[in-house]
């Protein structure tokens, strides 16, 4: 097994900057995911570690030795890609086995690895078949076991969910976690689902124009964004903004946007002080705002007027789409709520989960 480190990492194709001056650690046995839109170079930074892509600058290591200029076969790493890249003439054995068999690996081995492979991933009663007869779930589980028999150091995944239905990335994502469990190997994932992302990683890196944004748990990337594009990239639906300006009066602190001001709990108002005065954006989450019939216990509240524009009935819960001032913004309200479209309505917005940034710089207030 082995860690990989990225040191000063830069891509440039002509004069376009692919991966701009990366730096992060992976360490042994982690499930790191590299997340963000399309085209922001998360895809580049992987094949630069497979060595698909030839580095500009910098340093990849795995383990301890660095990869800059060691051939792709030599790397101790196996791919699987978005396209399942399946030999259509061969069976689901010799689909897994050929890799081995390019290497000259004895015929017992390889029956071994192969089988292997097949119990972990429960496809071993479609050995026999081509990959035609198969469903894209199972082709799947075809092209992740063919990296399996390579026993790498190091898994690399690009969207390899991307060609599923809905219910059956749901199915694979929790295959390929308990996958990682069971194998106890260095994974790295990239995808721009950020769900994915969030219910599969150890750890999540952001990327966004070539940069790193943000690298840190989940958990901590969805309470503590740094920055504007992190708080609104990771989230489902995604975090609301409204422009707005700090005011201080007396000892509180209030957020005045076009449709509404609120003030900021007295135990958090220290922190935007010296804000007083400055544009800002105020960020809420939909799962933050909520009806105030139905507000959970012991939450800070502020009520804020708005009109519905949209309501979508999810079954456990409401998608509502209101909208005030100009800024149009979406909460998740509890499912006994009973709003109509064009209704005036208040919602109450949690003050303990707001976020706030720097108009100018886009980066969090702390």
């Amino acid at each position: 097994m082995a860690s990989v480190t990225y040191k000063n990492v830069v891509k440039q194709f002509g004069d376009v900057t692919a991966v701009d001056n990366v730096n992060f650690e992976v360490a042994d046995k982690e499930f790191l995911v590299l997340v963000g839109p399309s085209g922001c170079g998360k895809t580049t930074a992987l094949r630069l570690l497979a060595g698909l892509e030839e580095i500009t600058s910098g340093e990849i290591s795995i383990g301890d030795r660095v990869v800059n200029d060691v051939a792709p076969k030599d790397r101790d790493i196996a791919m699987v890609f978005q396209s399942y890249a399946l030999y259509p003439h061969l069976s689901v054995y010799d689909n897994l086995a050929f890799g081995l068999k390019l290497r000259k690996t004895p015929k017992a081995e390889i029956k071994e690895r192969v089988e292997e492979a097949a119990k972990i991933l429960g496809i071993e009663d479609l050995l026999g078949r081509k990959p035609r007869q198969l469903s894209g779930g199972q082709r799947q589980r075809v092209a992740v076991g063919r990296a399996i028999v390579r026993d790498p150091k190091v898994f690399l995944f690009d969207e390899p969910l991307s060609n599923l239905d809905a219910k059956l990335r749901v199915q694979m994502r929790a295959e390929i976690s308990k996958l990682h469990q069971r194998l106890q190997t260095t994974f790295v994932y990239v995808t721009h689902d950020q769900v994915e992302a969030m219910t599969m990683a150890t750890r999540i890196a952001v990327i966004n124009k070539g940069l790193l944004q943000q690298i840190d748990t989940p958990q901590t990337l969805y309470d503590n964004p740094v920055n504007l594009f992190v708080a609104g990239f990771i989230g489902s639906p995604s975090m609301n903004f409204f422009p707005a300006k700090l005011r201080k009066d007396g000892d509180k602190i209030f957020v005045d946007s076009e449709g509404f001001s609120v003030a900021i709990p007295a135990d958090h108002a220290d922190i935007y002080k010296n804000y007083a005065g400055k544009d800002v954006i105020f960020g809420i989450r939909p799962e933050n705002i909520h009806n105030p019939d139905f507000v959970p216990p012991n939450t800070k509240t502020e009520l804020v007027p708005a009109k519905v524009d949209v309501t979508e009935l999810m079954g456990n819960e409401i998608f509502l789409h209101l909208v005030s001032g100009d800024t149009s913004f979406v909460a998740r309200v509890d499912p006994r709520s009973n709003f109509a479209v064009d209704q005036e309505v208040q919602v109450a917005f949690d003050m303990d989960s707001v976020h706030i940034f720097d108009a100018e710089t886009e980066q969090t207030i702390r």
